[in-house]
C-alpha cells in the first residue's frame, strides 16, 4: 500500500464560475487558474500522483500549455486514472477536506462524489469529500480564496 498528500488554493475571481468536484456552484465568484481551477479535483490529481510516484499536477499538466487553457479537471482526472491503470495500482479511498468560508458546499458533496469515482472508476463510498471554515483566520476567512487537502491510499 502506498500513500500521496494533496494540497491546492486558488484566490477568488469575479470573471469565472466556481467548479469545485467537477460541480458548477452557484455563487458569486469563481476560482483563478489557467484550467478550471478546481481545488478539489487538484487536489486528488496530486494525492495520486504522489501515492504512485509519478510527480505533482505541474509535471503533467503545466500551466502556460494552452492545451489545458481552461480544461476541465475531471479530463485531467482522466488521465491520472490511465496513468495508475498502467501501473496496475487501484485506489483503496480517497479523503478530502475543502477549506472555504463561503459558499456552504454540503448540498454538492454527493454530486461531486459521484463525480470522481466515476472518472476514477471506483465505488463513490471510496471518495470522501468534508468541508469546513477556517473561523474567519487567514486568507480564506476574508473571503479571498478557497483551498483543499487530499489524502489518497493505493495498492
Amino acid at each position: 500500500m502506498r500513500i500521496g498528500i494533496g494540497y491546492d488554493v486558488h484566490e477568488f475571481d469575479e470573471e469565472t464560475s466556481l467548479i469545485i468536484g467537477g460541480c458548477e456552484i452557484d455563487f458569486k465568484f469563481g476560482l483563478s487558474g489557467y484550467s478550471d481551477a478546481d481545488v478539489l479535483i487538484h487536489s486528488i490529481i496530486d494525492s495520486i500522483l504522489g501515492a504512485a510516484g509519478l510527480g505533482d499536477i505541474g509535471d503533467h499538466f503545466p500551466p502556460g500549455n494552452k492545451r489545458y487553457l481552461n480544461i476541465s479537471s475531471l479530463v485531467l482526472l482522466k488521465e491520472v486514472e490511465k496513468l495508475l491503470d498502467k501501473k496496475n495500482f487501484e485506489i483503496i479511498n480517497i479523503d478530502t477536506i475543502i477549506i472555504a468560508e463561503q459558499p456552504k458546499l454540503s448540498v454538492y458533496k454527493e454530486k461531486m462524489q459521484n463525480n470522481i469515482s466515476k472518472v476514477l472508476k471506483i465505488n463513490s463510498e471510496q471518495v470522501n469529500i468534508k468541508a469546513t471554515t477556517t473561523e474567519k483566520l487567514g486568507f480564506i476567512g476574508r473571503g479571498e480564496g478557497i483551498a483543499c487537502q487530499a489524502i489518497t491510499l493505493i495498492e
